[in-house]
C-alpha cells in the first residue's frame, strides 16, 4: 500500500474505510476460504476469465472491495449502481456506458450493491446483456439469494459466502488502522479488544470507530487509550448496541427469554429496546417466528401463523406502523401455553438420522407405479386409514423395519398439546388392541 493511503494533507478529509481499501488480493483483510492459495476467487483472478458471480456476506466484509479489485486485474471498466438509489433507467444507462466501452475494446464489470432490492423485473433487465456477454455482472447481498435473488439471474452467477472477519484479521485490521490515522497514540490490549469487540466482523465498521475514539482521543488529550475512554468515547452508540455486538445478542436473548419466561412486560421491553437501538424490525419478526416453533409449538399453534402474519403485516406497512404488528405477536407468544416438545423431537430425530444406517421403507409403503414393482410386493397390504374405522388403521406399521417406536415427540398437558397427548393415547391404545387380536401370520416373501 503507498504512503499516501496512510494519510497525506490531501487525504485528510477522506475517510479511513475508503483510505485503506485494500489496492491487491493480498491486501484484502480475512475471506481466507475464498482467497487463499487454491481457493475459488483466488483461482478466477488467476484464470484470467472473468465470470458473473453474486457476493453474500454482512455488511464490511469487502464485497465492493473485491468487484473493484477485478475490475482492476482485469483491466475492465468498473459501473456500480446501488439497487437503493437506482432504477430502470439507471440500468439503461449502464448498458450504454458498457457499450460505449467494448466499442473502445474494453469490457466492463455491472456491480449492483444490494441487488436483492431490485424487484423481479429490474432483475430481469440485466439478463440480455449478461447473456450477450456485454457485462459481466456482480452483484452483492446481505441477504440470502436463493430467496432475494431471482432464479433465472442466479442461474448465470456463481455464488460466494463472505464471512464477518475472524478476530485474527480484525486486529491486523486494527494495526493497520492505527499506522494510518493515530499512529501518535498507544491503546491498552483491553481497548484494542473491546474496539474489535464492538465491530463484530465488520472491517468498515471496526475503522469508523478507530477514527472516533482518535477524534475524541485528540480533543480531550489522551495520549494512552484505556478502555474506560473507548467506552465514554462510544457512550451513545453503546447505549443503543451495535448489530451483531455483544449488546445486541444480550438483548436478543434477553427478549427470547422473556417470552419463554412467559412476561409480556418484559418482552415489550427488550423489544423495544432494540427497536429504539436500530435493530431491523425484520430480524425482530424472524426471531419471533423461531419462537413460535422452538418454545410454543403445537401448545399453540396460532402462535407462528401470528408471528409470520405480523412480519407480512411490516413489510406492507413499514416503520413505524408495521411495528406494532410485530408488538402484537410479542405479547401473543409471551402470553401462549409453552411446550418444547416439537423442539426436542425435531433434535432428537436428527441426531438419530445422522447417527443411524439407511433403512429401507417397509415394502407395504413404498409406491408401486409399475406392474414390476406391483409383482415385488410394492404397496401389497398397504391399508387406506380413511377406509378404517376413526380414519385410523390400528396396528399398522410406519416405521422401517425392526425399529421401535422412538416416541421422540412427548406433548405437555398444556394448550392444545394437551388434547394432543389424549388422542396419541388413544390411538396407542387402539395399536395394542389391534396387534393383540392380530393372528400370527406365516412368513411370506411380501411380508419380508
Amino acid at each position: 500500500m503507498t504512503a499516501d493511503l496512510f494519510g497525506s494533507a490531501e487525504s485528510g478529509d477522506i475517510p479511513l474505510a475508503e483510505r485503506l481499501r485494500p489496492t491487491g488480493l493480498d491486501e484484502v483483510a480475512g475471506q481466507r476460504h475464498l482467497l487463499g492459495p487454491g481457493k475459488p476467487l483466488r483461482l478466477a483472478f488467476d484464470s484470467g476469465k472473468l465470470h458473473s458471480m453474486i457476493l453474500w456476506g454482512p455488511p464490511g466484509v469487502g464485497k465492493t472491495t473485491l468487484a473493484r479489485l477485478m475490475a482492476q486485474a482485469f483491466e475492465a471498466e468498473f459501473v456500480a449502481l446501488s439497487a437503493v438509489f437506482s432504477g430502470v433507467k439507471d440500468i439503461r444507462e449502464a448498458v450504454a456506458s458498457a457499450q460505449a466501452a467494448k466499442a473502445r475494446g474494453r469490457h466492463t464489470i455491472l456491480f449492483v450493491d444490494e441487488v436483492h432490492r431490485f424487484n423481479k423485473a429490474q432483475q430481469d433487465a440485466f439478463l440480455p446483456f449478461v447473456e450477450q456477454g456485454l457485462v459481466t455482472f456482480i452483484g452483492a447481498t446481505t441477504e440470502n439469494p436463493s430467496f432475494e435473488v431471482n432464479s433465472a439471474l442466479l442461474s448465470r452467477a456463481a455464488v460466494y459466502v463472505l464471512e464477518p472477519l475472524d478476530a485474527e484479521a480484525m486486529h491486523a485490521l486494527f494495526e493497520r488502522a492505527c499506522a494510518a490515522a493515530c499512529p501518535d497514540l498507544a491503546f491498552e490490549q483491553d481497548a484494542r479488544d473491546r474496539l474489535v469487540g464492538f465491530a463484530d466482523g465488520d472491517a468498515r465498521r471496526l475503522l469508523n470507530l478507530v477514527e472516533q475514539v482518535t477524534v475524541a482521543a485528540r480533543t480531550t488529550g489522551v495520549t494512552s487509550v484505556a478502555p474506560e475512554f473507548v467506552d465514554e468515547a462510544l457512550a451513545s452508540k453503546l447505549r443503543r448496541f451495535d448489530k451483531g455486538g455483544e449488546a445486541f445478542y444480550d438483548q436478543i436473548s434477553a427478549l427470547h427469554k422473556a417470552v419463554r419466561g412467559s412476561d409480556p412486560d418484559a418482552a415489550l421491553y427488550w423489544f423495544c429496546r432494540m427497536l429504539d437501538g436500530g435493530a431491523e424490525p425484520l430480524y425482530l419478526g424472524r426471531r419471533l417466528v423461531r419462537m413460535a416453533s422452538e418454545d410454543i409449538g403445537l401448545a399453540d399453534p396460532r402462535a407462528l401463523d401470528i408471528s409470520l402474519d405480523a412480519c407480512a403485516a411490516f413489510e406492507r406497512l413499514g416503520s413505524p406502523e408495521g411495528e406494532l404488528a410485530l408488538a402484537q405477536a410479542v405479547v401473543f407468544l409471551a402470553c401462549a401455553a409453552k411446550s418444547n416438545a416439537l423442539y426436542k423431537a425435531y433434535n432428537a430425530a436428527r441426531k438419530f438420522v445422522a447417527d443411524d444406517g439407511s433403512r429401507p421403507v417397509p415394502l407395504h409403503l413404498r409406491n408401486a407405479p409399475t406392474r414390476l414393482m406391483k409383482e415385488l410386493g410394492y404397496g401389497h397390504a398397504y391399508r387406506y386409514a380413511h377406509d378404517e374405522p376413526e380414519g385410523y388403521a390400528a396396528g399398522e406399521q410406519y416405521l422401517p423395519d425392526g425399529m421401535a417406536p422412538p416416541r421422540w415427540y412427548r406433548p405437555v398437558e398444556r394448550g392444545m398439546e394437551a388434547q394432543i397427548a389424549a388422542k396419541l393415547e388413544h390411538l396407542r391404545r387402539l395399536d395394542a388392541a389391534a396387534r393383540n387380536d392380530a393372528p400370527d401370520k406365516p412368513e411370506t416373501p411380501d411380508s419380508r
